[in-house]
């Protein structure tokens, strides 16, 4: 089989486009956990000290933006008052207003024309899993998150004190056919105070930073970039703007899986481009948990209002009995709107702690748990 390298990216929290993810996560959480049913679809953009909210809710909840907000962002670690975009000193502009009652019919169940709660939306959405790691995730897109969650956690602990809320990273692999063999490339950029130097920071990511994040796929024959441009000062929303949404490779497989264009953060569970990808995720993480391949590809195809999906696809890439798999799948998964939500149990404020580092590959999040067959069924 052909040897190839492939590259993914990370981000960090406080990119400007995660800072946005994060809030708009953060205000569905402050619904869902006064008022379950709330329907939400929040969308953030941010840019020098602006903040501006965006979207429809629905909601019994009540809602103090202001300080969701200010609480997102001092969560991330813009607390510098010297620097435009600042927890106490932002400005903030709501555009918010509620749900059409048109997309509420066809989504609430005792008015679809399907007799049962409807897909918030049309569109498609997949899941994907590989035993290529303990995770079942893709190693570039793994790796990626791993540099950032971990230099996140040195700065958030003051061990690095020159480090700033921005950053990227990137992880190149080869690969023999289906198996990695080794790292062939690392890039880290990150924000820095004056006090810092790019032959300071290599040392950092060179000394510590790579080998603790990266374990044994780390190498000292790897090509190494850090802060390629020489310097990088001026960062997150201060100087470049950002929107929920645009990073959704990055929370998804890092290009390695498909994605059906559907951004994540902001949407409550009705919303299929949330719910149904991770439904898929986890029906991907069983087929490949119970043996029928070692790497497995689900999509689900929805029309708007419509509770039933319209197809349901299983790949398994040559890697196994694609024909059982999805006898498997079909047998034993429901991918009605309800049905997801009541499965995954969804109805809960857990979104916050999806929206950094990737939604798939990580413990503590429902659409993770790998069961015994007989405890998937419907």
């Amino acid at each position: 089989m052909a040897r190839f390298t492939f590259t993914s990216e990370s981000v960090s929290e406080g990119h400007p486009d995660k800072v946005c993810d994060y809030i708009s996560d953060s205000v569905l959480d402050a619904c869902l956990e006064q008022d379950p049913k709330s329907r939400v679809a929040c969308e953030t953009l941010v840019k020098s000290d602006h903040v501006v909210l965006a979207g429809e809710i629905t909601t019994n909840a009540k809602l103090d933006f202001d300080k969701i907000v200010r609480q997102a962002v001092k969560e991330i670690g813009y607390l510098e008052t010297s620097e435009p975009f600042c927890d106490t000193t932002l400005k903030l502009l709501s555009l918010i207003t509620k749900q059409s009652n048109e997309i509420s019919q066809g989504v609430t169940e005792a008015t679809s024309q399907s007799g049962d709660q409807g897909a918030g939306d049309q569109g498609i959405m997949f899941g994907y899993a590989t035993d290529e790691s303990a995770e079942m995730m893709p190693l570039p897109i793994l790796l990626a998150h791993k540099l950032m969650k971990a230099m996140a956690e040195d700065r958030h602990a003051g061990k690095v004190s020159w480090l700033r809320p921005d950053s990227k990273s990137q992880v190149s692999l080869n690969y023999d056919g289906n198996e990695p063999l080794d790292v062939t490339a690392v890039v880290v950029s990150t924000q820095h105070t004056p006090a810092a130097d790019q032959k300071k920071i290599t040392e950092y990511v060179r000394e510590e930073l790579g080998p603790r994040a990266l374990g044994q796929w780390w190498n000292k024959n790897l090509t190494l970039f850090v802060n390629p441009t020489g310097s990088f000062i001026h960062g997150g929303p201060s100087a470049d703007a950002g929107v929920t949404g645009r990073k959704i490779i990055v929370d998804s497989y890092g290009g390695w899986g498909r994605h059906g264009g559907g951004a994540f953060s902001g949407k409550d569970p009705s919303k299929v481009d949330r719910s149904s990808a991770y439904f898929c995720r986890y029906v991907a993480k069983q087929v490949v948990s119970a043996g029928f391949a070692k790497k497995a590809e689900i999509q689900v195809g929805y029309a708007i209002g419509m509770a039933k999906p319209v197809s349901v696809k299983v790949d398994t890439f040559g890697t196994g009995d694609e024909r059982a798999a999805a006898d498997f799948v079909m047998n034993n998964f429901d991918f009605r709107p309800r049905a997801i939500i009541e499965k995954l149990n969804l109805l809960r404020p857990i979104y916050r702690q999806s929206t950094n580092y990737g939604h798939f590959g990580r413990t503590g999040l429902p659409w993770e748990t790998v069961e015994k067959a007989a405890a998937v069924a419907r």
